[in-house]
């Protein structure tokens, strides 16, 4: 796990060779395996590999989501906030389980933040999302993971470039 852990960067440029069907049923029993508050399950998966739609995903936000229309497949990450008070933290656990396994199947991924970000001035990224996807109001989407093969290298962040200093012991220290 730590040597997946090392090598996982985020990729945002991806060639067009689409993801074999064997390693997308491997990301879905990822994001189904994920750990959950009570075991609520609170989230919902919408797995997007449709070009139009994907190009559409792409502009849900005015700036860092212009690379999942590249992206062999985009995942729409949404929680019921019926469900459970922690769908925030559910859909974050999810998103991590997804993007290591993507690693380890020599996948690239990158999270783009939907939650709280503006497609335009009146209209949220998630609204945006919500009438492009016919999800109901209830389902908030989290974020989308941009998933594909890497047309990127990027290299591992040097153990002396982790931030120490932001793990204390006990109590907190500045």
């Amino acid at each position: 796990m730590i040597e997946l852990l090392r090598a996982r960067r985020s990729i945002r440029a991806y060639t067009p060779e689409p993801i074999e069907p064997q390693k997308l049923a491997l990301l879905k029993e990822a994001v189904l395996r994920s750990p959950s508050s009570r075991n609520i399950d609170p989230w919902e998966f919408l797995f997007v590999d449709d070009r139009a739609l994907l190009a559409k995903l792409a502009v849900c936000k005015p700036h860092g989501a212009d690379f999942l229309a590249q992206a062999a497949l985009g995942i729409v990450v949404c929680g019921d906030s019926r469900a459970s008070d922690t769908w925030i933290e559910d859909c974050a656990s999810a998103v991590i389980l997804v993007q290591m396994t993507a690693q380890s199947l020599g996948l690239g991924s990158c999270w783009v933040q939907v939650r709280c970000r503006m497609f335009d001035a009146q209209t949220t990224s998630e609204q945006y999302l919500q009438r492009l996807l016919h999800l109901p109001e209830h389902l908030k989407v989290e974020c989308l993971i941009a998933t594909g093969y890497p047309a990127e290298e990027r290299e591992p962040l040097p153990r002396e470039d982790l931030k120490d200093a932001k793990i204390h012991g006990n109590t907190y220290r500045v």
